[in-house]
């Protein structure tokens, strides 16, 4: 369901990204990512590094980050990794971006736990925000993507935007939503109704003497 990259032209990736190299800092943060693995083990960090490089990518663009062919090669060099088993990681995961996204990436679950709560509505929330699937909007702000499950079936429906989830979603409350970050606010993240992560709505339904004690004893819940 997820909806093909727009990979732009390779000679146009090359000649921006063809010379990537890390900051000092996240050179640093590399060299530590990859001891934490045995001699001859290094390319276990393939993925943190993945991670890193998108980032890296996001924050020199003003985007969530993407992983250019010329960065995933410069990351198979440091690994002494093929460039065809570092991009086999990297094209198995949705967390990494193979073409450029916006600044916010908008990945809405559309599986059916999803669907059957409400992810239509989501959907059409970010249409009559000017979002389309697969594209990214004229101003550069929001990517939108349509996954598949995204592990959070009890607070359905739920979006993942860059590094947090939105759950409970309602037309309005995803319209809000977009309306903050468009804005340059932060919206409340995890659900968006009256629960604490996936606890029942309004509270607890059972064991509320427990409740009670934790409150007391840590002043809050």
């Amino acid at each position: 369901m997820a909806d093909a990259p727009q990979i732009p032209d390779e000679a146009e990736v090359r000649a921006r990204w063809g010379a990537f190299v890390w900051t000092a800092e996240n050179a640093e943060l590399a060299k530590t990512i990859i001891a934490r693995y045995p001699a001859g083990r290094q390319q276990s960090a393939v993925m943190p590094l993945l991670d890193l490089a998108q980032r890296q990518v996001g924050a020199e663009t003003q985007t969530q980050g993407w992983l250019p062919v010329p960065v995933m090669e410069y990351i198979g060099r440091q690994l002494d990794m093929p460039y065809m088993r570092v991009y086999e990681v990297a094209t198995f995961y949705t967390m990494y971006n193979l073409a450029p996204v916006g600044r916010y990436h908008v990945q809405v679950c559309g599986t059916t736990p999803c669907m059957l709560r409400g992810s239509d509505d989501v959907f059409s929330a970010c249409k009559n925000k000017g979002l389309v699937k697969g594209a990214t909007t004229p101003d550069g702000l929001f990517t939108l993507t349509e996954v598949e499950c995204l592990g959070a079936c009890a607070n359905a429906p739920m979006v993942q935007i860059n590094d947090d989830n939105y759950e409970d979603l309602t037309y309005d409350s995803m319209s809000a939503i977009l309306e903050t970050l468009a804005a340059g606010g932060s919206p409340k993240i995890g659900p968006q109704i009256d629960r604490q992560t996936s606890c029942p709505e309004g509270g607890p339904t059972t064991l509320k003497e427990m409740v009670v004690e934790n409150h007391d004893y840590r002043g809050e819940w």
